[in-house]
């Protein structure tokens, strides 16, 4: 072979081994690039169901929460921002009392006003007597939260969303709604503009641990279970109407009067005058707001002599045929004590109680004695803070040191000052078979009363005195409150009142204590009238003419309310009578 053909043969050689080393590499590598194609699209795939089950959770999550019902739980936020409900309160017969109403409030965010000046024109565009000054310092300040008026009408609000302010807001709130208005105002209460209760039986609620549970924010807007008084709306109605009109016919600068459920202790009605409207408090703030009958104190005149008789026959020392000698006035201690239209003879305890002898009262007083006579006024609860729901309860007053001349004018009702419900309590004990019950404003059932009840009165005692409260309602000065069928028997009580440390006798202060059925008592009804007038424009009216009617018109219109049947006849054995 020839050295060309030699060359020739190598090179051929040597060209396949390069093709065949360059077709290896290139199979390499489209290897490498396959598999990280692979690893990428896997990668990618896995990311792809990561975002799809993520995305796929959330979403499902959402049409949970929008398919159930919204759930309430507890929350601790500032006092002024919980929607808080307050329980309605009830009548005895369920009518609505006191009850919650949505509202909003308008607040202002200082940081978000643009144009203070121009927030403020707009809105007195719609809130005409907003203070300007106020509301600028508000709008200036560096605070975030401002309020620009509280509970707002609708219409006010709708009013003030088409102005447009920024940073202008509402807030939802309750409002309370007192649909009775004057009507048991003294009773219900009020709550103050946080929805707060600030008198009467509101303010009870909040004692009651709800003012607790608030300010903590273990509170909801959910509806809370009504609290049902023992007052009689239809009952109430009818006593604040009497009230009413004996201020008028008497030009008197206060009334009240009470009715009380001698065996249970329940107020079943109560009304003072003056007195306010609980959805605008504020207009009453200078007289309305005192509720007389629990927390104004009054020297009650002889109304006091029931406990001062009630006293001589309950310690066995005076017996109801007893006798005094009431021909001469007593003289103690630079004082001259006589009666108002003396008889000028010997009276028996019927007598003294029917013709309200001043002189024979003091007697009976004197028989029992200083200490006697004020360890029983304290056993009827008339010397000490009354208890019961209501917060405004009055303490009353009495001498530092008990001295004959206190035991003898405090015998027919001046020396003592205390409230004209505490007269009444003490009065049911002394018809009821002597038991003292405290008032109640809640429901309550004669079991329930007979565990709290005190027996400061023996029963024979007790029994005497039914008879002098129906003696004098038939022959005495009780004669005006008297009604056809209800046997209504009592004592009235005419005071004069203390002027610039003097009695005075142009100013009284007029009171009746009665009960009815006097045969079976079920019911004690006190009315008490301050200062009247009479149709001559002085101040000569007396509580025979001028408290005793307002018990008969009470009694006349309420009673059949009460349950109580009318009895006509001697013996009580007709129901009917023809007028």
């Amino acid at each position: 072979m020839s050295f060309l053909s030699r060359v020739m043969v190598l090179k051929s050689r040597a060209h396949f081994s390069a093709s065949t080393s360059g077709f290896a590499d290139h199979a390499a590598f489209e290897g490498a690039r396959k598999r990280r194609a692979t690893q990428a699209k896997t990668r990618v795939g896995l990311l792809i169901v990561g975002f799809i089950a993520f995305y796929g959770v959330v979403g499902g999550r959402l049409v949970q929460y929008g398919m159930t019902q919204p759930e309430t739980v507890s929350s601790i936020a500032p006092a002024d921002r919980l929607m808080a409900s307050r329980p309605d309160l009830l009548d005895r017969n369920g009518e609505v009392l006191a009850t919650d109403i949505r509202t909003v409030s308008l607040f202002a965010e200082p940081h978000r006003i643009v144009d203070v000046d121009e927030a403020i024109e707009k809105l007195q565009t719609v809130l005409p007597d907003l203070d300007t000054r106020g509301t600028y310092q508000k709008l200036k300040s560096e605070s975030r939260f401002q309020w620009l008026r509280r509970q707002l009408t609708p219409k006010q609000q709708s009013q003030i969303l088409a102005l447009g302010i920024p940073g202008i807001g509402f807030r939802p709130e309750k409002r309370r709604f007192y649909p009775g208005g004057h009507t048991a105002a003294h009773v219900v209460g009020h709550v103050n503009i946080d929805n707060r209760g600030v008198a009467g039986m509101e303010r009870y609620l909040d004692s009651q641990g709800l003012a607790d549970l608030t300010a903590l924010g273990m509170t909801s807007d959910q509806p809370l279970e009504p609290v049902k008084l023992s007052i009689d709306l239809r009952v109430q109605a009818i006593v604040r109407e009497v009230v009413s009109d004996a201020i008028k016919k008497f030009q008197a600068i206060g009334a009240g009067a009470v009715v009380i459920n001698v065996h249970t202790g329940e107020i079943l009605a109560m009304a003072s005058l003056p007195d306010y409207d609980p959805n605008n408090p504020a207009e009453g703030a200078k007289e309305g707001w005192l509720n007389r009958m629990s927390n104004g104190t009054f020297e009650m005149g002889s109304t006091f002599k029931s406990f001062t008789i009630a006293m001589g026959l309950d310690s066995g020392k005076v017996h109801i045929n007893d006798t005094f000698d009431a021909r001469a006035p007593i003289r103690i201690g630079g004082f001259t004590i006589k009666d108002f239209h003396g008889k000028g003879r010997i009276l028996s305890v019927p007598e003294i109680f029917q013709y309200s002898s001043n002189i024979g009262t003091a007697k009976i007083a004197d028989t029992v004695g200083i200490e006697g006579h004020k360890e029983f006024l304290t056993r009827l609860g008339l010397l000490t803070k009354m208890q019961t729901e209501l917060p405004e309860i009055a303490m009353p007053s009495q001498p530092r040191v008990w001295k004959k001349i206190n035991s003898v004018t405090i015998s027919f009702g001046h020396g003592v000052s205390t409230t004209p419900l505490q007269t009444a309590i003490a009065g049911a004990a002394l018809v009821n078979g002597g038991k003292l019950i405290e008032p109640t404003f809640l429901p309550r059932t004669v079991a329930q009363a007979d565990q709290v009840a005190k027996q400061v009165l023996q029963p024979g005692a007790s029994k005497d005195m039914r008879f002098l409260f129906e003696w004098n309602g038939v022959n005495g000065s009780g004669r005006n409150a008297r009604v056809e069928g209800f046997n209504v028997g009592g004592k009235t009580g005419t005071a004069d009142k203390v002027v610039n440390g003097r009695y005075v006798h142009d100013k009284n202060f007029n009171a009746f204590l009665s009960a009815f059925p006097m045969d079976k008592p079920e019911y004690v009804v006190l009315s008490f009238i301050d200062e009247p007038k009479t149709d001559k424009g002085n101040g000569a009216a007396l509580a025979g003419t001028s408290a005793a009617p307002m018990v008969h018109d009470i009694i006349a219109r309420s009673a059949a309310i009460l349950g109580v049947k009318p009895k006509f006849g001697k013996d009580g054995s007709a129901l009917l009578v023809s007028y």
